[in-house]
């Protein structure tokens, strides 16, 4: 015997499948409307997911964005930290790697035998795998170029240092001259001792700052702070940028919804002697109506899976044409692409409820 519930599922489907090909061009359209509708959505989810993360690695490329110092005294004497407690600070967030460089600061003089000696800053960082990275302007006061050798001075010592490389920043740096922390704790006698440490915590701001929040209460007696204007700059872009892209997501969505609303009211005008031969026969109304609507998801689920694919290759194009830089796909804006275009084609066949008022003598008469 049968099994009715069985029967009635494969009558169900094979209803709407004759209903998606009665109307071939209506088809094409509504097809073509959520592809299209699909495509812009996941393009441009896709481009605000990448964004956040390049923006929040790209900034971390302008530098350190938290400072680890000791706390201002009002003595004249210089203030250190133990180099120790770099080696205590967390190295991961998340799943990012953590960039920890300690910092010897100190003035000094820099010359070339036989000439004038120039006031410079000396610093000292663990980061630093070269002998000597000079500063432009220090390189033409002094007169240095690569592979030159020149003398270092500070506290009444002195130190040879080759010119591994001249940088130029426009930026303080230009007036420094960088070597490895061990040899400018050698010159200034202080052995264990470092002016601060650079923290380049990659993560979003929330995640940083809960950093932040772990590592002030680990040094207490320390001056923990960020850099502000990394971590505000960051923030303030990336919230124009993505307020922008879901304003646009969401325009898009609502004129998926309404193309889709209008070839969905022709259809329910197209549709009223065959809603009422199903009424005619046994069919209740709800289960009419749910057989368009799974037409709509069907058709939802059909441009949504071809325009999402279409999307996420159409952001890696935009992503290089625009900002320089393909953009990477995100796999979870796909699901999401699509969820919306089904919801967007289900709502948009809103008109379909004017077939429940239908009645079977109305339609049987030409009254309809």
């Amino acid at each position: 015997m049968p099994n009715p519930p069985f029967d009635n599922r494969a009558m169900f489907w094979r209803i709407v499948r004759r209903l998606l090909a009665a109307n071939r061009p209506r088809l094409f359209v509504l097809l073509l409307a959520l592809g299209v509708g699909a495509a812009i959505t996941s393009a441009l989810l896709n481009l605000q997911v990448d964004a956040k993360r390049r923006l929040t690695t790209e900034f971390r490329a302008f530098g350190p964005n938290v400072i680890v110092a000791p706390r201002t005294t009002q003595t004249s004497v210089p203030v250190t930290l133990s180099e120790s407690i770099a080696g205590t600070i967390p190295r991961e967030l998340g799943a990012q790697t953590v960039f920890v460089n300690s910092l010897l600061y100190v003035v000094g003089e820099a010359y070339k035998p036989g000439q004038s000696h120039h006031p410079v800053v000396i610093a000292g960082s663990s980061a630093n795998a070269g002998s000597c990275t000079v500063g432009a302007r220090v390189a033409s006061e002094v007169g240095l170029k690569p592979e030159d050798t020149f003398f270092l001075r500070a506290q009444g010592s002195e130190a040879a240092c080759k010119v591994d490389r001249i940088q130029t920043t426009g930026g303080p740096e230009d007036n420094q001259v960088a070597i490895r922390l061990q040899g400018a704790q050698q010159l200034t006698e202080l052995s264990g001792r470092i002016s601060l440490i650079e923290i380049g915590a990659v993560g979003t701001p929330g995640a940083i700052e809960s950093y932040l929040t772990n590592l002030q209460k680990q040094f207490p007696d320390a001056d923990v702070r960020p850099i502000r204007q990394f971590t505000e700059a960051e923030g303030k872009i990336y919230n124009r940028i993505s307020g922008l892209l879901t304003a646009t997501v969401v325009l898009v969505l609502v004129l998926t919804a309404l193309c889709v609303m209008a070839g969905m009211t022709n259809a329910a005008m197209e549709r009223k002697n065959d809603v009422g031969l199903m009424k005619a026969i046994g069919g209740a109304t709800r289960r009419v109506l749910r057989i368009f609507l799974a037409e709509a998801a069907v058709l939802g689920l059909i441009g949504g899976a071809l325009g999402a694919a279409a999307g996420i290759a159409l952001s890696i194009w935009l992503g290089h044409a625009v900002f320089g830089v393909a953009a990477r796909p995100r796999l979870i804006v796909y699901p999401v692409a699509v969820v919306l275009t089904i919801i967007v084609a289900i709502a948009g066949a809103l008109p379909l409820r004017r077939l429940a008022t239908v009645r079977p003598a109305e339609v049987f008469r030409g009254e309809a």
